[in-house]
């Protein structure tokens, strides 16, 4: 039997219970459409998102190229930029380079973001404050994120673009993103969907199925590189994605889930402020 809290979580974001295989393709054209809905109300004409080699960016950016293509068709001036956002070497580009040839975007440029974190970083000293090196690495590690998304936004203000996201339900439950970093976008076409069903969506589109099947890594800890999301969880994406279908897990995942959501409310939250009742 499933909890009170665990329908009110799901409810909260917006989980798509009704996907299963076999409805791949009407979701497609139903988020395709979102997408170019959201556009073309912007005024906007282009969409920038940054490919890491993960099944997130690559069914995100996807469903992008779709959506200009088909907006091209009805004569509305739109384009696809997916931006490469390396630290120095990326340990998968050969990932990330397939993940381009599989999406085949109008436009593709990189950034890398190695001299931006690095200067930052190098450049923080408080006197009587004296960090741990683990400290130092998870504050890296969010410079990261945030210096990916400022190198998005300004390509987006450089092409009059919207800056596209790839949180879904199974991370948005977790809070697993960098608040103001890969958390930040002007739209999230994989809002609701749990990791399963972003497969789905990758695999009806034709995505290389060893993409879509590999283990996720936000890899953005020097001190634990590629570290995978499951062990940073506690808990597999198929407890995630159970939980939040409805379906019965562990005692300990449940926990796990719960605690997660709780702890990071405030990511999805707007900043607090001091209004009159």
């Amino acid at each position: 039997m499933t909890s009170f809290q665990q329908e009110r979580i799901a409810r909260e974001l917006g989980i798509d219970r009704q996907l299963t295989q076999g409805g791949e393709a009407t979701e497609i054209a139903r988020r395709v459409e979102f997408i170019k809905q959201t556009l073309r109300e912007s005024g906007c004409q282009s969409l920038v998102l940054g490919i890491s080699g993960g099944v997130d960016s690559l069914t995100a950016g996807r469903l992008c190229q779709l959506a200009v293509e088909q907006l091209r068709d009805e004569d509305y001036a739109a384009r696809f930029i997916a931006v490469r956002l390396p630290y120095k070497v990326q340990a998968d580009e050969q990932d990330a380079q397939a993940s381009l040839d599989f999406i085949r975007p109008d436009l593709t440029t990189t950034s890398n973001i190695a001299a931006c974190v690095d200067g930052l970083m190098g450049s923080i000293a408080i006197d009587g404050l004296q960090p741990s090196a683990e400290l130092t690495d998870f504050a890296k590690g969010n410079a990261k994120a945030r210096a990916r998304m400022l190198a998005q936004y300004a390509i987006a203000n450089l092409s009059n673009g919207l800056v596209v996201g790839t949180d879904h339900g199974a991370e948005a439950v977790m809070g697993f993103f960098t608040k103001f970093g890969d958390g930040a976008c002007d739209l999230a076409p994989l809002s609701g969907l749990t990791k399963t069903q972003v497969r789905l969506l990758a695999d009806a589109m034709g995505a290389p199925a060893r993409l879509v099947r590999k283990a996720p890594t936000a890899d953005l800890e020097d001190l634990a590189p590629g570290k995978l999301d499951e062990v940073a969880y506690g808990c597999s994406y198929e407890e995630i994605d159970a939980y939040l279908m409805g379906e019965e897990v562990s005692p300990q995942a449940r926990q796990i889930i719960e605690r997660a959501y709780l702890k990071t409310a405030h990511k999805r939250a707007l900043p607090r402020a001091p209004i009159s009742l």
